[in-house]
């Protein structure tokens, strides 16, 4: 079971305490990182973590759903506590730096030298409206530092049953998928593979 549910369950109700007030503002979700794993660090690799990029509708805050025919429309009622790259970008650090097997974990602008750059794409972070799931798909490429060299590639996908489509419901369902998805991805970095 995820982790994260209470902690977005609380961030809901504080929102909606808070904009009953504010005339129906919608509600904003946070994504959670995986916890800390305990393991102590192994002469780990240096890694930066690239933005991921994604078309358009990825590039904003909002809960997209996609309808049975493949058109996107955002949800109401609810938002990302960040653009959804960012705030992905943000957790896939956390989760990496939890793992505790890498020598550091940091963003392209931040100066420190890598063995290797993670470069992902956001091909899914939905709700299928047709099939009733949450659907998380990046791409993920390790480049080795200097040569450029793609090293590893790999699809991650993730799908979880959505209750209802609703703001709560996708966001709560949307953040499991994540999870799975960010726990293969730790694996598969922390692997060289």
């Amino acid at each position: 079971m995820n982790q994260t549910v209470p902690a977005l369950v609380l961030v809901a109700l504080l929102a909606s305490a808070l904009g009953g007030c504010g005339g129906g503002a919608p509600l904003t979700f946070d994504l959670a990182a995986l916890p800390p794993s305990g393991r102590a660090v192994a002469a780990g690799r240096a890694i930066v973590v690239a933005e991921p990029v994604g078309i358009q509708p990825f590039e904003s805050d909002r809960i997209i759903v996609r309808e049975p025919g493949g058109s996107l429309s955002f949800l109401g009622g609810g938002q990302w506590a960040d653009r959804l790259p960012r705030l992905v970008q943000t957790r896939l650090i956390q989760s990496l730096e939890n793992s505790g097997r890498l020598r550091s974990v940091s963003r392209p602008g931040d100066k420190i030298l890598a063995d290797y750059q993670l470069i992902s794409e956001i091909r899914a972070f939905d709700i299928a409206a047709g099939s009733g799931e949450a659907v998380v798909d990046l791409s993920a490429k390790l480049i080795a530092e200097g040569t450029g060299r793609v090293v590893a590639a790999r699809v991650f996908t993730a799908r979880v049953p959505i209750k209802a489509v609703d703001a709560g419901n996708g966001a709560v369902a949307l953040d499991s998928a994540l999870a799975t998805v960010l726990g293969d991805m730790v694996r598969w970095v922390n692997s060289g593979r």
